[in-house]
């Protein structure tokens, strides 16, 4: 590829300012948005709660509702504690399927956390709510996937939702506003054997 001259180059941005300066003044729809974070690749929870800390640094209430996870304290909810004010964090579930191995435990503990992420979609006060992990127990068949959608369509318009975890059902995605699958390059758990470790997994 040939290397532009600067007027090129300056030519060139200017056009792409032009074109970017269009696309901003052509979208005026303003609404709560339904985000899902899927796939194979980690990073899934850890998106969500990026957003969960820019929208507490703009003053929003944010509710956080982890399914399957919870039989151990996560880091996240140590370091978020200092919204308290502004942030509920519901960490529900009692650990991972394999762990727990009680399927109708399992099941009961995920309808919980799904009836208290409801009533939190249902309070026009919370501007976002996360939905930790709601994707796994829709395809551990912890939950209906109709049920869900039929929750989700009772959100006060300016909400935004997001639901994170592997296996989003078709459903799910069809409603969704916005999707991002995370896949999987390399990970050092499974090519070089090594463990979890604190900041990075947890």
């Amino acid at each position: 590829m040939s290397q532009l001259t600067p007027e090129q180059y300056k030519e060139k941005m200017q056009r792409r300012k032009e074109i970017q300066e269009q696309r901003l003044n052509e979208r005026s729809q303003d609404k709560g948005l339904i985000i899902v974070h899927t796939g194979d690749g980690k990073g899934k929870t850890t998106a969500a709660l990026g957003m969960v800390v820019r929208s507490l640094g703009h003053g929003f209430r944010v509710a956080i509702i982890q399914f399957i996870k919870g039989a151990w304290e996560p880091a996240e909810k140590a370091i978020l504690s200092q919204w308290s004010e502004q942030l509920e964090f519901q960490a529900m579930g009692e650990g991972f399927t394999w762990e727990t191995q009680d399927r109708d435990r399992d099941i009961q503990k995920a309808q919980e956390a799904w009836q208290k992420g409801l009533s939190y979609l249902k309070n026009s006060e919370y501007q976002l709510i996360l939905l930790d992990e709601i994707n796994v127990a829709l395809k551990l068949g912890y939950l209906e996937a109709q049920d869900i959608v039929a929750g989700l369509a009772q959100k006060p318009e300016q909400t935004h939702v997001i639901l994170t975890g592997r296996g989003a059902p078709p459903e799910l995605i069809e409603v969704a506003d916005l999707v991002t699958e995370m896949k999987l390059i390399k990970h050092p758990f499974r090519e070089q054997k090594i463990k979890a470790q604190p900041g990075i997994e947890y």
